[in-house]
């Protein structure tokens, strides 16, 4: 083989790449082991001796945390969590942009633009809307909509439709990365491990999804709220030292000071990180110090450990405030501004309890409001700036609101190496704009979004106009950051839930169950199979190959941080099974070659070039379907066809490149050389076999024109059922203590869930339903995900347990929930026709384009949609008759996609081998020529396609309740695309070729086919070539 070499260092280069990345997921679960066994099942102690390792190194020079953030991440459907998508209203936010206009026309264009968005979702909501409103009125100018006040720098009277249009659509987009900032920060709020957030093209949704989550009820309301920014005067620490002396003096004198019960519940003041272990004030970004009696005593020298333990505790009792603040204090002078001091993350919360206490409120001042900064001050994210707010206003909201901003951004003086800030505001922001800053010229103003600190800049004079600079020593990112926060303030419309999944910790510890024992028991069925097939050694290589490749799979997955679902282990799984067909198709061309007469050495090097060509025209059109699967899907779906993708690249080079290299290793000490790559059992098994399926296509047509009429019928009658990724509802799986039926839990529900469809089947068993619904889907509140939880409790309630709260409910019983709007339910029923059709067209191109004649490119299609009728007719068919569910949805459309993939694997080695036979004998008849590829590759077919199957009857009885209905299709589509194959894309190619040669059909040949090949001199005639 060329470039031996080169294979060998590309291999070397995958495995220690892998071995890297992998490593970090072996440390983080080591780490995570001991936290388990250290906590005996205490899930907060657990976490805690996670956070106190977080920034030790631990690995290669990472710490825990690093380590944690580079393993392989867990998709929600295997370790809980929360998926959502938002989608920010732009009907909103065009009312906004035009000072909420109410001209007849421009509501009634708003309004006709929202019902065409249900039913033409490719189109932009703004496209629609310009649409609509032309429609109304051919010679309205949207200038006269738009020509506010705030946008008067941009659009004027004279403005034409395109000129506006450009602006509306800039500041459409603002607005969404605006939200997306704004939730990008609040999720840091929560302290999840390997959080998500990301922009969804430029549809104005925004994906976000939460590991671990335990209060989805607090993520909706928070993800939900409108961005909040306010800007407040400040208290001069000076002002307040001796009101925060005397808090200290308080806590201190209170006997019971040690035994408070101090909740550690987050609030509007706790910055939540990750809780770290404490550090000597030195590693703070700023060098600050306490009252002088602490630090004095933290300076002595020469003091032994019982000592200085003792010390602190000591301290800790005489000043239980300052004991947590590093005050902002320098050489004994009080420092100048609004920061208090700095505190440890994990005393965050225990400082707000203090300033809560009563008695700390009478000796503070009633106007003072206390603020965290949202970001640290040192790298290791641990400790943050406590900030004095003046609170002075009546109603005790700020004095000026984000709403006033009109424009910001980030600019560079040429005179500075700094960035800075340049704001603009209204002519109502700018006149109280111009009053704070002239009654704090001189001290600080605090810009405040939703209730954190991002910046509290000093007044230098006072500022008329409303056009500001904030100066300092802003980076080009922090400029940009602070610059977002501000256009932030003037968000017209919030995001709102349109696509909600929240998975229990529970079934996602059952899905990694399900995964790792479907994959166990379809691997060693794969490797026992290959022994049987072709013998120990052959089999052995194969299975050495096929460990291979789930490891450089895995390891690739990690190093570009991909997500590991359900789905995605069905991925692996698969994978698994078509591996197996590059290395069939080697070894049965191998075994032509041994039986033409070859060596061992001559057929090895014959087997593998012969069946290249094959393998990589399977392989591409199934990475095709891939590659549009991705493109299409989210979430999970997403995840299988990430794993599909990686999986089919590295099963090819392990089964074309390193099983080789293998053999010819052995080779080149003259071993293996007497290899059979047959056993006993398999000898004599389809040995020349001379079926006539082109003789015998009528019968397959007769056959599948009946059962697809009985379909297309069964459709038009009974239809498909779709699931809530199409249909648009909430979705429940809830878990009982005894057997239920679902009758009876439905003719509970009903009378809580009027007028709205309500559908409850069984999952899994029958302890276990699935509720769907679309009770007020429609509606965006918040509220409305509690009140069915309302409903769901007091209609199941008699099934439960008695004294089972609602809240034990919720969080123990519902195991599972999902919720997906209309809007977003329309896109993923659009996006998947779009994808079946395109995964179609696109392969049939491909054919074309590597066999070059239309025959083949019309067989294979034809075929395709004969596959994706039939499974669908499948779908319509059996559900409600058997005991899963059958609903269309993303997962159906994978199974379809991934279905189009295989099948057509098996029509390109067919048409392969049509094609090698071709040049062979040009003159031979196409019938027969035909019928003896078919032959040819018999072996192969049933081989791959009992690998395959066996991959999937695995995953369909031990791969769990969420993807059986995938695997089923996939059951039904392996068998199917081998039928399709043999009986509808090579007779209708045939059919094809007969009108373009313009040839009979003629009786089959009974010659024995040729055991080999010979060599082709110059133009000779059939018949000398057949001699």
């Amino acid at each position: 083989m060329q470039n031996k070499g080169l294979i060998k260092i590309i291999l070397g280069v995958l495995v220690i790449v892998s071995l890297y990345y992998l490593s970090f997921s072996f440390v983080s679960n080591r780490y995570s082991s001991k936290a388990k066994a250290y906590a005996g099942g205490d899930k907060e102690k657990e976490y805690r001796y996670l956070d106190s390792l977080a920034n030790e190194k631990v690995w290669l020079g990472y710490t825990l945390k690093e380590c944690r953030e580079r393993e392989l991440g867990l998709g929600l459907d295997l370790k809980g969590g929360m998926n959502v998508i938002l989608e920010v209203s732009v009907p909103d936010i065009l009312r906004a942009l035009s000072n909420y206009n109410t001209t007849p026309n421009f509501t009634k264009a708003l309004q006709i633009a929202s019902e065409r968005q249900k039913s033409s979702s490719q189109a932009t909501y703004l496209d629609l809307f310009v649409q609509a409103y032309k429609e109304l009125d051919p010679n309205a100018k949207l200038a006269s909509i738009f020509s506010t006040y705030e946008l008067k720098d941009k659009i004027s009277l004279t403005s034409t439709n395109e000129e506006v249009v450009k602006v509306l659509r800039q500041e459409i987009d603002d607005a969404i990365s605006n939200s997306f900032n704004v939730l990008r920060t609040r999720i840091d709020r929560f302290g999840v491990v390997q959080p998500n957030i990301q922009k969804i093209g430029s549809s104005g949704r925004i994906l976000i999804e939460l590991p671990g989550i335990k209060e989805p009820e607090r993520v909706r309301k928070l993800l939900q709220g409108s961005a909040n920014l306010e800007f407040w005067e400040t208290y001069d620490l000076s002002e307040i030292f001796n009101n925060l002396v005397e808090a200290n003096r308080i806590l201190a004198s209170m006997s019971n000071i040690d035994s408070l019960n101090v909740a550690q519940k987050k609030d509007s003041l706790t910055a939540q990180t990750q809780t770290q272990p404490s550090t000597p004030a030195q590693k703070s970004a700023q060098k600050v110090s306490s009252v002088d009696s602490l630090k004095a005593a933290l300076e002595k020298k020469n003091e032994s450990a019982g000592d200085s333990l003792k010390l602190m505790e000591k301290q800790k009792k005489e000043n239980p405030l300052f004991s947590l603040i590093q005050l902002n204090v320098m050489d004994g002078k009080i420092g100048r501004g609004p920061l208090i001091g700095l505190v440890h993350s994990k005393d965050t919360s225990l400082v707000n309890s203090y300033f809560k206490m009563k008695q700390v409120r009478e000796v503070l001042p009633r106007d003072l409001g206390l603020r965290w900064s949202v970001k640290s001050r040192d790298e290791n994210g641990e400790w943050f700036e406590l900030i004095a707010l003046k609170v002075n206003t009546r109603d005790g909201r700020a004095p000026l609101g984000g709403d006033v901003i009109t424009d910001a951004r980030a600019d560079f003086d040429q005179t500075s190496a700094y960035a800075n800030v340049s704001m603009s505001m209204n002519a109502e922001g700018a006149k109280t704009w111009a009053r704070m800053t002239r009654d704090n010229i001189g001290k600080s103003i605090a810009i405040v979004l939703d209730g954190y600190v991002y910046s509290y800049p000093t007044v230098q004079n006072e500022i008329t106009g409303g056009n500001s600079q904030i100066t300092g020593n802003f980076t080009v990112e922090e400029a940009k950051d602070l610059a977002n926060v501000l256009k932030s303030g003037k968000m017209p419309a919030p995001a709102r839930i349109v696509q909600e999944d929240v998975v229990g910790p529970t079934l996602g510890k059952e899905a990694i169950q399900a995964g790792l024992i479907s994959f166990i028991i379809a691997f060693i069925l794969i490797l026992l199979y290959m022994q049987v097939n072709y013998g120990l050694i052959p089999g052995l290589v194969v299975d050495f190959a096929l460990l291979l490749n789930v490891f450089l799979m895995l390891g690739i997955m990690a190093s570009f941080q991909a997500v590991l679902t359900l789905p995605g282990m069905a991925g692996i799984v698969l994978t698994l099974g078509m591996a197996v067909d590059a290395n069939v198709l080697i070894y049965e061309r191998i075994k032509e070659e041994l039986q033409a007469g070859k060596n061992m050495k001559k057929a090895l090097v014959s087997g593998y070039q012969n069946a290249l060509s094959a393998i990589i025209d399977g392989n591409v059109t199934t990475l095709l379907t891939g590659i549009i699967l991705y493109i299409f899907g989210t979430g999970p779906i997403r995840g299988f066809a990430t794993t599909l993708i990686i999986g089919l690249i590295t099963s090819v080079f392990t089964s074309v490149f390193v099983t080789r290299i293998i053999y010819e290793s052995f080779h080149a000490k003259d071993k293996w050389l007497d290899l059979k790559f047959h056993t006993n059992l398999t000898k004599s098994l389809l040995l020349h076999p001379k079926i006539d399926f082109i003789g015998k296509r009528k019968y397959g047509y007769i056959f599948s024109g009946t059962i697809l009429t009985l379909f297309v019928i069964a459709l038009f009658t009974k239809g498909l059922t779709p699931g809530v990724d199409f249909s648009g509802g909430r979705n429940y799986i809830v878990r009982f203590e005894q057997p239920v039926r679902t009758d009876e839990i439905k003719n509970s529900l009903e009378d809580y869930f009027q007028n709205a469809s309500l559908s409850v089947i069984t999952i899994g068993n029958d302890k276990q339903v699935r509720i769907n619904t679309n009770y007020k889907i429609d509606d965006n509140n918040a509220a409305v995900d509690d009140e069915i939880s309302d409903l769901l409790y007091n209609g199941l309630k008699e099934y439960l347990p008695a004294g089972t709260t609602k809240e034990q409910f919720v969080h123990e019983n519902i195991i599972n929930s999902q919720k997906v709007g209309p809007s977003i339910a329309d896109d993923v029923k659009t996006s998947a026709y779009i994808a079946v059709f395109i995964a179609i067209i696109v392969i049939g191109l491909y054919i074309l384009m590597r066999f070059r004649n239309v025959a083949f490119s019309v067989g294979t299609i034809a075929a395709l949609f004969h596959d994706v009728l039939f499974i669908i007719g499948c779908y319509c068919v059996f559900s409600g008759l058997v005991p899963f569910s059958l609903e269309v949805d993303q997962n159906f459309v994978a199974a379809l996609l991934t279905i189009i993939g295989y099948s057509v694997n098996d029509t390109v080695v067919i048409f392969d081998r049509i094609r090698e036979n071709l040049k062979y004998y040009p003159k031979r008849n196409k019938k027969r020529l035909m019928n003896e590829a078919l032959n040819q590759t018999l072996v192969r077919t049933f081989s791959t396609s009992l690998t395959v199957f066996i991959t999937i009857g695995t995953i369909f009885l031990f791969g769990g309740e969420t993807i059986r209905g995938f695997s089923f299709a996939m059951l039904i589509g392996t068998i199917i695309g081998v039928y399709s194959t043999l009986f509808i894309a090579c007779p209708i190619a045939y059919e094809i070729q007969k009108r373009q040669l313009k040839i009979v059909d003629d009786d089959y040949d009974d010659e024995k086919p040729l055991s080999k090949k010979p060599e082709i001199k110059g133009k000779a005639d059939n018949k000398q070539i057949e001699k």
